[in-house]
């Protein structure tokens, strides 16, 4: 049994309000999206370093730079040398101090078999502690 309320008209009227139903659906679905994908997107690891109270390592007043030129020519400083003549530049320029830091400049062109041969050179005279230099850029990214 129905009962009708309305006595008016049997016309059907148009609802000029927007339906925000499916909008809110929507809203909550990308809420929920956002929620569980964010903790997934940080790739910090936390990890709590230890103190240190040491003093940085001061720079040689004297550093000794080993260059390789593009040429292959290899000079200790400004002194030309020979790949064979390596260690016995080398500790003539060190005073056979073996934990004396090492410069390694390499000219941009070189063969990567070349500056591989050059560092194998190094360690084998018993140098260990080495550094490859090169340009600093300012504002390089």
């Amino acid at each position: 049994m129905a009962i009708r309320l309305d006595h008016g008209s049997d016309e059907l009227t148009e609802l000029h309000d927007i339906n925000v139903t499916p909008f809110i659906d929507v809203m909550l679905v990308i809420l929920i999206v956002f929620m569980v994908a964010a903790p997934l997107a940080t790739v910090d690891i936390p990890v709590d370093l230890p103190k240190s109270t040491a003093q940085a390592a001061p720079r040689p007043n004297q550093p000794i730079y080993v260059t390789l030129k593009s040429d292959l020519g290899l000079t200790i400083g400004d002194v030309p040398i020979t790949l064979g003549g390596l260690p016995a530049a080398l500790d003539a320029a060190t005073s056979s101090n073996k934990d004396e830091p090492i410069f390694l400049r390499v000219d941009h062109g070189v063969p990567y078999g070349e500056f591989y041969h050059l560092i194998e050179a190094v360690r084998t005279a018993g140098y260990h502690k080495f550094s490859l230099q090169g340009l600093e850029t300012r504002g390089a990214k």
